[in-house]
């Protein structure tokens, strides 16, 4: 599996991903972290940069900062 996760996630494990960042939860908890690396057989590491880059790239196609600021900034 090394090897897989050297080039990043398979097609297979890209869709899990994709369905949770888009009809889950784009900041998941460190619980549902762990159960979605879980289900798409990925470290707890690859699973969180993985959504910080993907949540970085939606951020970005929706014209909004790169990091998040409290509304009261």
């Amino acid at each position: 599996m090394s090897a897989e996760t050297a080039s990043g996630p398979t097609q297979d494990q890209v869709e899990i991903l994709e369905y949770n960042f888009n009809k889950v939860n784009k900041h998941p908890d460190p619980t549902t972290l762990l159960l979605i690396a879980a289900e798409a057989g990925l470290s707890e590491e690859e699973t969180q940069k993985w959504f910080k880059q993907r949540l970085a790239q939606w951020r970005k196609s929706e014209g909004l900062p790169s990091e998040v600021r409290s509304v009261t900034d």
